[in-house]
């Protein structure tokens, strides 16, 4: 008997089911990537912006405004050092026959620094002859550092030295951090000397001690030693020639080997070493200042003039 075998083929086997959620080029993955940055960017724009607004403001640069003028004429005196001059004698008649080197005019930062602009420019304006005044008309440019600055308003009881100045008003300017925002960048600026005062100690000592020692830039650069520890608070508008023809004079600059003698003798608290330093730099000509005074600046009218 025979029998019959029912082959039948074996039915195909389902694919791989791929959910759509999971392929790489399916756009619902791109949504989800588009939102995620998206919200990133906006975040990250968010949180930049706060910091912009929470940046303060940049300070405002110094007022560096001219409110006053003053010039001071320099000469040079061939007879300072004549031997036959006594204690008494005043420069005035000690530099008789005397060359002028030119006029400088200086403009005053009176916003910036109110006070110590208020004391210099009394200093120049006050050139009466009495016992006691006190001016910088007859006074020594004491010190030349060549390349950096000149020195001037040394207050002493010598010829040629500032007598000490009564009524002017105490500066406080000097302990104020505004007061030393300026920078000594460039030649022809005008600085209060308060690192670079050499101003005998009995008399800062005084209570009634007023700084008026001041000091000019005199280049060809700047002087960074100087910054922070002077007061700017004025520059040269004319005659800075004259300033370059004052640092052009030779000095008085001891050999090597006595300045390294001298750094000895003041790291063991010589005191001799102190009063030799005092002739260090000062011009081998006498350069005074033979008078000085404020400048009257007339203001233009808005006005237009009126027609013939």
């Amino acid at each position: 008997m025979g029998c019959s075998i029912t082959t039948t083929s074996p039915s195909p086997l389902p694919g791989p089911i791929i959910s759509s959620r999971h392929r790489p080029d399916s756009k619902p993955h791109h949504n989800v990537l588009t939102r995620r940055s998206l919200l990133l960017s906006t975040t990250s724009l968010s949180l930049s912006t706060a910091s912009i607004a929470a940046t303060p403001p940049p300070p405002p640069p110094p007022d560096t405004t001219v409110t006053d003028r003053v010039f001071m004429d320099f000469s040079l005196c061939p007879n300072y050092f004549r031997p036959e001059r006594t204690f008494s004698d005043d420069i005035s008649s000690l530099c008789s026959e005397s060359a002028l080197l030119g006029r400088v005019v200086l403009g005053l930062y009176g916003r910036l620094v109110p006070l110590t602009v208020a004391n210099f420019k009394s200093m120049c304006v006050n050139t009466t002859s009495s016992s006691s005044s006190s001016s910088y008309k007859g006074t020594l440019v004491h010190k030349v550092f060549p390349g950096q600055f000149l020195l001037a308003g040394r207050q002493g009881d010598k010829p040629g030295e500032v007598r000490r100045p009564m009524g002017l008003a105490r500066n406080t300017e000097t302990v104020e951090a505004k007061a030393f925002s300026l920078t000594h960048s460039k030649p022809g600026l005008l600085s209060l000397c308060l690192s670079e005062n050499d101003d005998d100690d009995d008399i800062k000592l005084d209570p009634e001690y007023r700084n008026v020692e001041f000091l000019i830039t005199t280049g060809p650069g700047p002087c960074p030693d100087l910054d922070y520890k002077n007061i700017v608070f004025g520059s040269v508008l004319e005659g800075l020639d004259v300033v370059t023809a004052i640092a052009a004079l030779p000095t008085y600059r001891p050999a090597e080997r006595i300045r390294q003698f001298n750094d000895l003798a003041e790291f063991f608290g010589d005191e001799r070493a102190q009063n030799a330093r005092a002739s260090w730099n000062r011009p081998l000509k006498t350069v005074y200042i033979s008078d000085c005074g404020e400048v009257k600046v007339t203001k233009p009218s808005l006005s237009p003039p009126s027609l013939p």
